[in-house]
């Protein structure tokens, strides 16, 4: 793996302010990342996510209509249970209760606003690079054909 798989990652981002959305686009920008979309409507989120394919999702929670936690439940209902698909919290709620729900319903980070941008970017790093080590694994798992070892005929 190589840093040109991680900038080539495709990034949504779901927060329904748009200075938030402004911010993570400009500092995946900056970072070298080419490949993301944004929405402040988080009713769109579902489709976004089947059209998009990402390999990350940076999700707010506090959102009018749907709720950070209901895109984590839709959303739980269309990964596969053998993918590794990360999603971010980023969120003003720095309740443990809130960091606890959104863990639970398959958040793999979370990061309460206002966030440190270097800690942001460090971690959407780490969690595309496991997402990346995640499919390679997968990958090189399936071109395994497993041996077939027959009973040795006995005289």
């Amino acid at each position: 793996m190589n840093e040109a798989e991680i900038l080539n990652a495709k990034i949504l981002v779901v927060d329904d302010a748009e200075a938030n959305l402004k911010l993570l686009e400009d500092l995946l920008t900056r970072e070298g990342f080419h490949q993301v979309i944004s929405t402040a409507d988080s009713t769109r989120a579902l489709d976004l996510f089947k059209a998009f394919e990402p390999d990350l999702i940076l999700l707010d929670l506090m959102m009018p209509e749907l709720d950070g936690y209901a895109v984590l439940e839709m959303l739980s209902r269309h990964i596969p249970k053998d993918e590794y698909l990360p999603v971010l919290v980023l969120t003003a709620d720095a309740t443990i209760g809130a960091k606890r729900k959104a863990l639970a319903l398959g958040a793999k980070d979370f990061l309460t606003k206002p966030f440190d941008t270097i800690e942001a970017m460090l971690r959407v790093w780490n969690l595309l690079e496991t997402r990346i080590l995640y499919r390679h694994l997968k990958s090189l798992n399936a071109s395994i054909t497993p041996a077939v070892h027959l009973p040795q005929a006995t005289e």
